[in-house]
């Protein structure tokens, strides 16, 4: 990648709790490379959340990790709410409360809610008490190639012959890697992984859609809001039916996959997806299951199949052609 400049960017804190990558002197980034940046702290966010996960299950059941990570994460995102709306402005007086979305913006705050604050997890967590983080992440590398098929679907937009084609092609690697692993049947893990790539590419889409109407960071707010009356429920119900044992990992896991994951990961990639848009910041998600895969082996000691780093890469290759065809 080649620098436009020779100035090294940093990030700073606006009044709203945003971060705003400037140049060394003061001078701000550019608007596309502010959102390259965020879509990819979202992205490393993200590559942990397996890992994490993984860890919080040897504390917590699969129902009760879900539940406590969403309220916990809401619990920080309305307190962001409320801090961005009692910040002072340029002039010193508050900037008066967070204004609630628009009524036409339920809907699709309810898609972002069912698909990424609760679906997707729920669905990984399920999918990781049978199968390997490493498995996971092969398998939802193809998140990209779904979430551009959403979107090409939302949008209206017809892409090409090529686009269909390369994605079809990855979807293909991606089942016979399935098939391959699993001795010849997809295995109930498997299903929860490809029911989680349906809901969170919706969740993705209806997200990056609803960034370009109102700030990324209060999409994934109020979608955060919205599931917490049903997540305290389930985390009373699920925590006294589920056993709990608490050690440092579970701890560590519950507390990324709240706060790193599902709230500071959310927050900047919908910030940077709005920026760059939806095909640009899904071709970021290019280096997601490497990571996941490099985070497997050294946080957890999992041995890698040869097929998984493999199957990683022409995964990759079939994304990098989608994201270069023409629509």
């Amino acid at each position: 990648m080649t620098a436009q400049n020779s100035a090294t960017p940093t990030t700073t804190i606006a009044v709203d709790g945003s971060t705003e990558p400037r140049a060394e002197g003061g001078q701000a980034a550019s608007p596309e490379a502010r959102g390259t940046l965020l879509a990819g702290l979202g992205v490393v966010a993200f590559s942990l959340t397996f890992p994490s996960t993984a860890w919080g299950l040897e504390s917590f059941g699969p129902w009760s990790l879900v539940a406590v990570r969403s309220t916990l994460a809401a619990l920080i995102a309305g307190a962001f709410l409320l801090t961005a709306g009692a910040a002072p402005s340029g002039r010193g007086r508050p900037r008066g409360r967070v204004p609630l979305p628009e009524r036409r913006h339920w809907a699709g705050l309810a898609v972002v809610a069912g698909g990424v604050v609760v679906g997707f997890p729920l669905l990984t967590t399920l999918a990781l008490q049978t199968s390997t983080t490493s498995h996971a992440a092969v398998v939802v590398g193809l998140l990209p190639l779904t979430t551009a098929a959403f979107a090409a679907i939302r949008t209206g937009r017809r892409p090409s012959r090529t686009f269909w084609i390369a994605a079809v092609s990855g979807a293909v690697v991606v089942l016979a890697f399935t098939l391959q692993q699993s001795g010849g049947a997809l295995s109930t893990g498997d299903l929860y992984l490809f029911g989680a790539l349906l809901v969170c590419a919706a969740g993705y889409t209806e997200g990056g859609r609803l960034a370009q109407s109102m700030p990324g960071w209060q999409v994934v707010g109020w979608a955060l809001i919205l599931c917490l009356p049903l997540m305290a429920v389930g985390s009373a119900v699920a925590l006294c039916l589920e056993p709990v044992h608490l050690n440092a990992h579970g701890i560590a896991g519950l507390i990324w996959v709240a706060a790193g994951s599902t709230f500071f990961g959310l927050y900047v990639w919908y910030r940077g997806m709005a920026a760059i848009g939806i095909p640009k910041a899904s071709q970021l998600q290019l280096a997601q299951p490497l990571l996941t895969l490099f985070w497997s082996v050294t946080l957890l000691d999992e041995t890698l199949s040869p097929a998984a780093p493999l199957t990683a890469a022409a995964v990759l290759v079939c994304i990098a052609v989608t994201q270069r065809a023409k629509s």
